[in-house]
């Protein structure tokens, strides 16, 4: 779900430019979910390989990261672990949503409605351990680091960030501001168009940069009231929020009254949340680890190959060459970095 605070933060549109020679810390879950999505054929079936295994999240993986890479942009990938307890209604909410797509999804081929098809097909995508692991295996053949987070993935990019080991956090989520990611990268895609949920359509979109300090600033807010503008509207580890409290009336609230806990001394009708402090200690301090390198290496093009090519149905020519596309960008971006060192040191 992630917070909902897209209508009161501060988003400065950059370019692809502009963010080359720079490293980023993408929330992988959330990418993944992304391309198994998206990458559907006409009926909405995700790609697969012969032997029926989904290959939609690997196509995307592959493609984003070596596009990227071809213009100077690093990325390193964080991959959840287990989640707060508190996160179980949601995990149960998306569950269910999913369940509820696929009913209607397999319903409309029955039909023969192949558009009506396609609309549910992007609710029912679901990641699997099995889909996980060959997301690792095509990273480390790419020569591109990961992080296994203890719990959140946003939240171990976020740390990532904030110690200065990447220059932003990556996800189309708001939570990365929560849990303390000074920047944050929204649509970091070659592409310039994005397919809109549940309908056949399409809006542009670019790179967006939020940034922490300004929104802060901008919203006349404290790292720790916009944790309870969070908690207000709805996180995933309160999915509901507050009945009746958008994100301006909640944002208008914790101006006047400065906590939750003056809000509801306010009004006898507005109850504080049990578990309030326990949501808040989610996010002021995430279980995360300082225990991770990241290191880039030369892609292991021949076992990428092996891999993508003899055991996934993959084109081996549009293997190669992203491969060496991404080779060819590095190095570019490594000898400029270099070379900028140089005249300026």
């Amino acid at each position: 779900m992630g917070v909902d605070l897209g209508d009161l933060v501060p988003r400065q549109k950059t370019t692809l430019d502009q963010l080359t020679g720079k490293t980023f810390a993408v929330d992988a879950y959330n990418a993944l979910y992304q391309f198994l999505a998206i990458i559907r054929g006409p009926t909405g079936a995700p790609l697969m390989d012969r032997q029926g295994r989904v290959t939609s999240h690997l196509s995307g993986l592959l493609y984003r990261t070596t596009n990227l890479a071809e213009r100077g942009i690093r990325l390193a990938y964080v991959f959840d672990g287990i989640p707060p307890a508190l996160k179980e209604t949601e995990i149960r909410r998306r569950r269910a949503v999913k369940e509820e797509a696929i009913v209607k999804y397999e319903k409309a081929i029955v039909k023969g409605e192949a558009a009506e098809a396609k609309r549910y097909a992007q609710a029912t995508a679901s990641l699997k351990d099995t889909m996980v692991e060959d997301a690792r295996r095509l990273l480390e053949y790419l020569g591109v680091p990961f992080v296994q987070a203890p719990s959140e993935g946003e939240a171990q990019a976020a740390f990532m960030n904030s110690r200065g080991d990447v220059w932003a956090a990556v996800s189309q989520d708001y939570d990365s501001l929560l849990f303390g990611a000074n920047r944050l990268v929204r649509n970091l895609a070659i592409t310039g168009k994005r397919k809109l949920p549940m309908r056949e359509a399409y809006v542009q979109v670019d790179p967006e940069l939020v940034q922490l300090q300004e929104t802060l600033t901008t919203l006349k807010l404290s790292r720790e009231q916009i944790i309870d503008l969070g908690i207000l509207i709805g996180t995933d580890f309160n999915p509901d929020g507050f009945k009746g409290i958008g994100p301006k009336t909640a944002l208008k609230l914790l101006r006047e009254n400065g906590d939750i806990e003056k809000v509801s001394a306010e009004d006898s009708n507005f109850k504080t949340p049990q578990n309030l402090n326990r949501i808040r200690e989610i996010f002021l301090k995430p279980n995360v680890t300082s225990n991770y390198t990241l290191k880039w290496s030369e892609p292991h093009a021949d076992a990428l190959v092996r891999f993508l090519c003899g055991d996934r149905d993959f084109n081996e020519e549009r293997v190669r060459t992203a491969v060496e596309r991404m080779r060819t960008g590095m190095a570019t971006s490594q000898e400029k970095q270099t070379l900028e060192s140089f005249f300026s040191g």
